[in-house]
């Protein structure tokens, strides 16, 4: 690090990955200081709590973190079995936490409002790489405190930033007026919220794993409660990419997922609406009605948002970030994750020399690092944050030497026209990634956890 070497290293995000980041920190003798937003680390994924992730624990788990946990009697949970979001808390998240390295350098309920350097705004560069890091922090009573800082790892993932409806980038028409009508992203439709969906019509929007696992849990719904209505609108001609690989991928869970879905919309049981864009929402009475950018009509009582996540970049004005003009992501790791280019690839391994900044020992990680693509790996943000620890160290071999080896997933991606046919789209934390050989000879890749997660985004429209 080119700053003061007395001061920690400011980690954004007590989530899996900025959990892991800590953990890498302290192997490599740097004293992490974590700020979480949410009142428990692992914040984001307790709102999708109920979702069962599918991909095992062999996948969900960081090395460093696990190493931490070794010393505390905590048991590993079974490597082959898929938890649900709240087990990953319970079972990994909440004693990492607790883990007496981590406890007291974590402060939760204190939400990062800005990073800067210390005395220099954005426009001023003498000695700028050899100031501290401030970062501006809001605590739970209402104090603003600014802390000094080393370097700053920013995990803090997507979750509180979906993607609007509107086709545009904008808000549809009428978006904010019917808020109330919009649930959450990953509402939990069989357990907390079962009262705002049971006997009534559901519109999900969106062509990602959140969709598909909001979509099925209302099937479930609807064979308890007959009255309950399922609709799914999808911006392009077909949701064959939300079907994904089926038998051929390596997680049998998300292949099945896919499939599931299929039978669901071919046998009626969900109502699909294809190259539906939205235009607008008006809400009348206990209803809203939603229209296409070609004047179509779809009437429900609630709409489900599975439509994506974007970065929040406001917290880092003052830095000097050097990101792709397209999906918001580090300018060199942006054209291999950009859905509208990225055909058929895997993206590769990658760490701090791909996630570098001009803003020298700043980095952001995990589902964030990605910006507005729709598909992220839990495991990549963990090789992710052990590289960047390794530089932030001074360890340049280590922080160049980057590897990861996931399962397939039985598709390739194609949205702009292809001889593929079919794709595999994820919500950011659903961490799908697609295979690497054009419906050929697929490269190995691999899927996190559904959704937000300091990691998440549910798809795209």
């Amino acid at each position: 690090m080119a700053g003061p070497t007395n001061l920690p290293v400011a980690v954004i995000g007590a989530g899996p990955v900025g959990l892991a980041a800590a953990a890498h920190l302290l192997e490599r003798g740097l004293e992490p200081l974590i700020f979480e937003a949410g009142p428990t680390a692992g914040a984001a994924i307790e709102q999708w709590r109920h979702i069962r992730l599918f991909s095992p624990w062999q996948f969900n788990t960081d090395a460093a973190a696990v190493r931490l946990l070794a010393g505390t009697g905590w048991k590993a949970p079974e490597a082959t079995v898929l938890p649900l979001g709240g087990e990953l808390i319970d079972q990994y998240l909440t004693p990492l936490a607790a883990v007496p390295a981590i406890a007291p350098r974590l402060h939760t309920g204190a939400r990062v409002v800005a990073v800067t350097r210390q005395g220099l705004d954005k426009t001023h560069s003498r000695n700028r790489n050899s100031a501290a890091f401030v970062v501006r922090v809001e605590h739970p009573d209402g104090k603003v405190r600014d802390y000094q800082a080393a370097g700053v790892i920013d995990a803090s993932g997507t979750w509180s930033t979906r993607n609007p409806l509107g086709t545009s980038g904008l808000p549809a028409l009428g978006e904010a007026a019917a808020a109330d009508r919009i649930s959450s992203p990953l509402p939990d439709v069989l357990g907390r919220d079962r009262d705002r969906f049971e006997g009534r019509t559901a519109l999900v929007i969106g062509a990602g794993h959140s969709a598909a696992n909001t979509l099925i849990n209302l099937s479930e719904l609807a064979s308890q409660s007959p009255a309950t209505r399922i609709l799914w609108a999808v911006r392009g001609a077909s949701a064959a990419k939300v079907y994904g690989g089926g038998d051929a991928d390596g997680l049998a869970a998300r292949g099945r997922l896919g499939s599931r879905l299929r039978r669901l919309v071919e046998s009626g049981a969900v109502e699909l609406h294809t190259g539906f864009g939205i235009a607008a929402l008006a809400a009348s009475g206990g209803a809203v009605t939603v229209t296409s950018t070609d004047s179509r009509t779809l009437e429900a009582d609630v709409v489900v948002p599975a439509t994506g996540f974007r970065p929040d970049l406001d917290i880092l004005r003052e830095l000097r970030l050097e990101l792709d003009p397209g999906v918001e992501a580090p300018r060199e790791l942006g054209p291999l994750i950009d859905p509208e280019f990225h055909s058929c690839g895997t993206v590769e391994p990658h760490g701090a020399k791909m996630l570098a900044h001009p803003e020298q020992d700043f980095y952001i990680v995990g589902m964030k690092s990605y910006g507005r693509a729709p598909t992220f790996l839990l495991a990549t943000g963990y090789e992710q944050v052990r590289s960047v620890a390794a530089a932030l160290a001074g360890d340049r071999e280590a922080a160049d030497t980057v590897q990861l080896e996931l399962p397939e997933t039985g598709v390739c991606s194609s949205d702009i026209g292809t001889s593929c046919d079919v794709a595999a789209a994820a919500p950011a934390g659903d961490v799908a990634e697609t295979s690497g050989a054009c419906c050929g000879a697929p490269e190995p890749v691999l899927v996190g956890f559904p959704t937000g997660l300091a990691h998440g985004r549910s798809g795209e429209n």
